[in-house]
């Protein structure tokens, strides 16, 4: 899923070591201790984690949501229709697009609009498919092996679902100062990125343009945008459902959209998430937030895990491995996003 455009000797050789340590052990050093929950009354409507997890849940039953499979297509049929559900209108972008290798991978990125004619709009977004290798498996037996993506595709879709019924649900109710319920002026824009997941594997022996080989869809996005396409800023949620997660400030965010930056990690310290959300700069990541900042001109920031002392990867021990499964989605984590998510936009005027 996305490359780190810096990482320390130390910890690439610690990753190489980590290939012969049984997974679950590594997985019992990453977590570490659960973040503190801080005990403040958020803005808005509460986050329901137990119906995020159940859209995690929802797109796992799919299997495999690889570019060019049947789960794919399947899941990509399911989302448009829960986005629908609750209220938005959707529109689909497709694009034939070539992978590392040259193969063609038929992508569709689904735009879900809240309340479609208002023009002041925030941008929300995650990648829905999925890791066709599971290329950082402590198993090498399992490098061509397609993983769940539990928390690398599903849990961005399961935020952004949830908020769009949050939405859906207050705009029944009264209008609330500063709120979005009963006719706020903004818009939601909820994306979908296809062909995110299809970089490099770390197997293939040319790695010299892995780099741009990550983010398909977000790219032919950002450089193919719907006529008169404005947003004020994007918000991309990636694997943000994982166990022992903590969101630092990355550095391409901080490049593009400082202030954006500030708002996010602010509105998680106003929700009581602080400890989620360490102010304090955790890498540069190649993401679907990359084209969007570059190219788009959208000022976008990523919520995405850093885990500095896992072996396994900075990204998190499940990190295109099988264990990215359902049994290593955290309720917590989820929550901690979506209510900070919630944050920003009932305070957004």
């Amino acid at each position: 899923m996305k490359r780190k455009i810096f990482l320390s000797v130390f910890v690439v050789a610690l990753a190489a070591l980590a290939i012969a340590i049984y997974l679950p052990a590594i997985l019992t050093n990453c977590s570490g201790d659960k973040p503190v929950v801080e005990d403040i009354k958020p803005v808005g409507p509460a986050f329901s984690a137990d119906s995020a997890y159940a859209f995690c849940q929802a797109q796992c039953d799919f299997g495999s949501r690889a570019m060019n499979t049947d789960g794919h297509e399947r899941c990509k049929d399911w989302i448009i229709g829960k986005f629908k559900q609750y209220g938005c209108e959707v529109t689909t972008q497709e694009a034939d697009l070539k992978g590392y290798d040259g193969t063609v991978l038929h992508a569709t990125n689904i735009i879900a609009k809240y309340r479609p004619e208002l023009t002041t709009r925030i941008l929300l977004c995650a990648h829905w498919d999925s890791r066709p290798w599971a290329d950082n498996d402590p198993d090498e037996a399992n490098w061509h092996k397609p993983i769940l993506a539990a928390n690398d595709a599903a849990s961005g879709v399961a935020v952004m679902l949830e908020i769009a019924r949050l939405l859906s649900s207050e705009e029944k109710l009264p209008s609330q100062q500063g709120g979005v319920g009963g006719g706020s002026p903004i818009g939601i824009d909820f994306i979908c990125f296809d062909a995110e997941d299809w970089g490099t594997p770390q197997w293939a022996e040319n790695q010299s343009s892995s780099e741009n080989t990550w983010a398909l869809g977000a790219n032919y996005f950002a450089q193919n945008l719907p006529e008169r396409y404005e947003v004020r800023y994007g918000i991309l949620l990636d694997m943000v459902g994982g166990q022992g997660a903590k969101f630092y400030q990355e550095g391409i965010s901080l490049q593009f959209a400082s202030a954006i930056v500030e708002k996010v990690w602010r509105a998680a310290e106003q929700a009581g998430f602080a400890s989620y959300f360490p102010k304090t700069v955790g890498g540069q990541i190649t993401d679907d937030h990359l084209p969007l900042n570059r190219y788009a001109r959208i000022p976008t920031v990523d919520i995405i895990p850093y885990y500095p002392d896992c072996p396994q990867s900075s990204f998190g021990p499940t990190w295109h491995t099988l264990a990215d499964d359902m049994q290593h989605i955290d309720r917590n984590t989820l929550k901690a996003v979506g209510q900070t998510i919630v944050q920003v936009i009932w305070t957004e005027n």
